[in-house]
């Protein structure tokens, strides 16, 4: 029999930078690479412990006196949909879609481009060309697909939205979205987490991850929308509940020093079993 040690990946800090979603303050970021046989055990595990995926990158916000940045995740088995939300689902009742390979295309990048014109024009991803969006949707060592999103008008298919989602062993994460501007009056970003719900519930997975929500936020004030929405606050998942039980406000002892962080993060064990 031969024994191996637990997956041991090194971790790091980045360097403070602006906030993109609480006007002046800095974000900082911990860290470590997603490479190796072990990938997928490494994202299944830091996902359940509010860790994100960027191309080959796990990270966490690790900022030095703020910790509103919350990582949250639909309970599937419990979801019902507000009336909004069910509307939503009627107004895009048209709306086709296809799960592909994670493999960037013209069209997706004409509609992104789109998207951040309009929504994001300020933000971090602004100044992204083609080669660096497809980098974002084919680096990836785990499982993951593109879930596209297309309305039939005039007997040609025209993309709506598009989704990179990873597969986990619990669930499904939005690694990133974006639809066309234009149909911000039919929610079809609401109703592209809605059919996530609907993906995770057809496989059998408990949670859909929505990344992070922050109050105080209007960026991100839409997930608190979503029932039997869980958030990772003090080690632990816990229900939502009241947001207004949470706050952004900053506090010096708001996060642990980096060593204490790194040393309660559990890892993946990969000894085999014989």
């Amino acid at each position: 029999m031969r024994h191996t040690l637990p997956i041991a990946p090194q971790f790091y800090v980045t360097a403070p930078q602006p906030c993109p979603y609480l006007d002046g303050r800095m974000e900082r970021k911990l860290f470590t690479a997603l490479q190796g046989d072990y990938s997928e055990q490494l994202n299944n595990a830091l996902s359940k412990q509010g860790f994100r995926r960027s191309q080959n990158v796990l990270y966490r916000p690790s900022c030095a006196e703020c910790s509103a940045c919350l990582s949250a995740r639909i309970r599937v088995a419990d979801f019902e949909p507000s009336r909004s939300q069910r509307r939503a689902r009627r107004r895009n009742a048209a709306v086709q879609r296809d799960a592909t390979s994670p493999w960037a295309t013209e069209e997706q990048y004409a509609l992104f481009r789109g998207y951040l014109d309009h929504r994001h024009a300020d933000g971090g991803m602004a100044d992204m060309d083609i080669f660096e969006f497809a980098a974002m949707i084919e680096e990836t060592p785990i499982r993951s697909r593109v879930i596209e999103y297309s309305k039939t008008q005039d007997g040609k298919k025209q993309l709506q939205a598009v989704c990179l989602t990873d597969v986990l062993d619990d669930g499904l994460s939005m690694v990133y979205s974006f639809y066309d501007p234009s149909g911000s009056s039919s929610s079809l970003g609401t109703y592209v987490i809605l059919d996530h719900i609907d993906i995770a519930r057809e496989a059998g997975l408990p949670y859909v991850y929505l990344g992070y929500w922050v109050p105080g936020s209007a960026k991100m004030g839409y997930k608190a929308r979503f029932s039997s929405l869980e958030v990772y606050a003090g080690g632990e998942w816990q229900d939502l509940g009241d947001p207004e039980r949470f706050t952004a406000e900053t506090h010096p002892l708001s996060t642990d020093p980096i060593a204490e962080q790194v040393a309660r993060i559990s890892l993946p064990d990969t000894r085999p079993t014989r």
